[in-house]
């Protein structure tokens, strides 16, 4: 239960901080150009709270914290009296007009790079891409224990979490994929990845996973199995040095190594690094089943992954590194939505609110800077879905004025109404498919 509704709260926080940017550039553009605001509501449905500012504006919070809206003053709506018709949104030009509504989208881009600035001020820790483990595609192409993925394809990867958004993007392309390593060794070597195999059951959304790439886990002690062989020898936190003699480099490897050393009533010695100092601590290993599947065990579990990449910088290199990272982001989102219309990436990547409130439940709990990169992607994601050239979406909105600056008179009614419709549905889809694929995940 602590995580459901610590999943509710932060999709509040989080929705709750991205639409209230969104309306306010509504509003601020709004104010500048001269248009009354009658309503700045975060949230629909019964209002919760309520204010009247001097301005006569009336600030709303509601219920339903999945949008928001900023009523202005509009002929097409209610009646305006002559003396008032100046400050109605309709009687704007058609540039201060564009300019409202794009003001939405925009703020939401600059609270991007602003949370992204912040995330790089404040440090963002992440896993060297270092495999462990290696098997399938990934252990035919040559890859092998302790390569370093430096680039997938032109992208470099610096971190974990880049070369998984690298892999998944070249497994939607389904093209052979070059990839730079530097080895255990310190050499640099590119391996290819046949990832235009037909047949090869391939998940974007699980790139590791069904490549055969695992990350490198240390060889440290996460937890002790009661009554294990480890239980009094070792201590949570002790790093594994080698085992006899031979070197660690991953917790993947311990298992082998004991498989090879041990045997009945042999003693193993293993250095470990614990508390700034080594020790030698003797194990004896026990074998746990029977015939072929017997196994040699010190019952011991693996620690989490290493975060040995911190992305920190200081506040003026900051600002071209988010800006950077901003535009790597909205290719990725545009990249994604294109991809999706042509069929190359699943419609399941479509999320709705309760995927966004386990997200961002889980990057709360990551950490600040985690949090701070999960809000900056979700509001540029907001910014980029807004400007599509959907009726009921600032896009929409947009596309309506840029023909009117084509044909010198608004759109007519007819066609605004059609829009409308048209928009209402394809958004229904949108939110449906969402839903859909949201149960989906909770029964997986």
């Amino acid at each position: 239960m602590t995580e459901f509704f610590g999943s509710i709260w932060w999709l509040i926080v989080s929705l709750g901080i991205l639409v209230t940017f969104h309306e306010f550039g509504h509003y601020w553009v709004a104010r500048r150009c001269g248009v009354r605001v009658l309503r700045f509501s975060v949230g629909f449905g019964k209002p919760l709270w309520t204010r009247r500012g001097k301005d006569g504006t009336e600030y709303v919070v509601a219920m339903l914290p999945l949008g928001g809206y900023v009523k202005m003053l509009d002929e097409r709506e209610v009646e305006v009296a002559p003396h008032e018709r100046h400050e109605s949104f309709n009687a704007k030009s058609v540039y201060q007009r564009i300019a409202i509504v794009a003001a939405g989208p925009v703020a939401n881009l600059l609270l991007c790079i602003a949370l992204l600035w912040l995330m790089f001020v404040i440090g963002k820790p992440d896993a060297v891409p270092e495999l462990g483990r290696v098997e399938g595609i990934a252990a035919e192409a040559g890859f092998a224990p302790g390569d370093r993925l430096l680039a997938v394809g032109d992208r470099e990867t610096p971190t974990w979490t880049d070369a998984g958004i690298a892999l998944s993007t070249a497994i939607m392309d389904r093209a052979p994929t070059a990839v730079r390593v530097r080895t255990a060794e310190g050499r640099e070597a590119v391996r290819q990845l046949p990832l235009d195999r037909p047949g090869q059951a391939l998940r974007e959304e699980q790139p590791f996973e069904d490549l055969g790439f695992m990350l490198r886990f240390p060889p440290v002690v996460g937890g002790l199995q009661p009554g294990g062989a480890a239980e009094g020898r070792l201590q949570v936190g002790d790093r594994i040095v080698s085992i006899n003699g031979e070197p660690l480099l991953g917790y993947d490897q311990i298992g082998p190594t004991l498989q090879r050393l041990s045997a009945p009533g042999r003693t193993l010695d293993l250095v470990v690094e614990r508390g700034g100092s080594r020790v030698t601590v003797p194990v004896d290993p026990r074998l746990v089943g029977e015939g072929e599947a017997a196994t040699w065990v010190l019952g011991v579990m693996a620690a989490a992954p290493e975060q040995d990449a911190l992305l920190r910088y200081n506040p003026l290199r900051a600002v071209p590194v988010a800006l950077a990272q901003t535009g790597q982001m909205a290719s990725d989102v545009v990249g994604m939505l294109w991809r999706m219309v042509t069929g190359k990436a699943s419609l399941q990547n479509i999320s709705g609110p309760i995927t966004i409130a386990r997200v961002a439940h889980g990057s709360a709990s990551l950490g600040p800077a985690w949090f701070l990169n999960f809000l900056a992607i979700l509001s540029l994601s907001l910014c980029i879905m807004n400007l599509l050239p959907i009726p009921v979406l600032d896009g929409g909105h947009l596309l309506y004025y840029l023909i009117e600056l084509v044909k010198g008179s608004p759109v007519g009614e007819r066609a605004l109404v059609a829009g409308q419709y048209v928009g209402l549905a394809m958004l229904a889809s949108l939110m449906g498919l969402a839903f859909y694929n949201d149960i989906l995940r909770l029964g997986s």
